[in-house]
């Protein structure tokens, strides 16, 4: 199973000021996860280069004032480097705000079909100047391969 783009439209329930979204799904055969589940399993469990890519992130915001993004093992709170807004049955929100944009993270799981789940992550954010526009701009193919990548990590690895 691979990760596939799923059209949004905005404005979103969970974020209504919300400026930019995407949405990726993928189909889990005898997926049995709750949100915080499949949260865990694709954001709390990054590979290697996800994890360098991170740090040199982290490297270069820092000359500008930006927050840095760390991993937080064990801390029930935070799934990987974001902490835990909400948590329910279908969903679990995620995120934070800085001084150029504020985000939020919507891993959502749905049965489909009687053996599997469909789990969804929705990015969210609002760009708050030009300088969010353009850390949007620069980051987002490297947001798109790291999301399908971790999603196909949770297909191969379900639970």
């Amino acid at each position: 199973m691979k990760p596939h783009r799923v059209s949004t439209a905005l404005p979103d329930d969970h974020f209504p000021r919300a400026d930019w979204a995407d949405r990726y799904e993928i189909d889990v055969p005898n997926g049995r996860l709750t949100p915080i589940e499949a949260a865990n399993h694709t954001l709390g469990h990054a590979p290697s280069w996800v994890k360098r890519l991170l740090a040199l992130r982290n490297s270069i915001v820092s000359l500008f004032g930006l927050k840095g993004a760390e991993m937080r093992l064990g801390d029930r709170h935070a799934v990987g480097v974001f902490p835990v807004l909400s948590e329910g049955e279908r969903e679990a929100v995620l995120g934070f705000d800085d001084s150029h944009l504020d985000f939020r993270i919507v891993v959502d799981v749905r049965a489909n079909g009687s053996t599997g789940q469909t789990v969804g992550l929705t990015t969210l954010v609002f760009r708050k100047n030009l300088f969010g526009r353009f850390y949007i701009a620069v980051i987002t193919p490297f947001h798109r391969m790291i999301v399908r990548t971790l999603l196909s990590g949770l297909a191969r690895h379900p639970a």
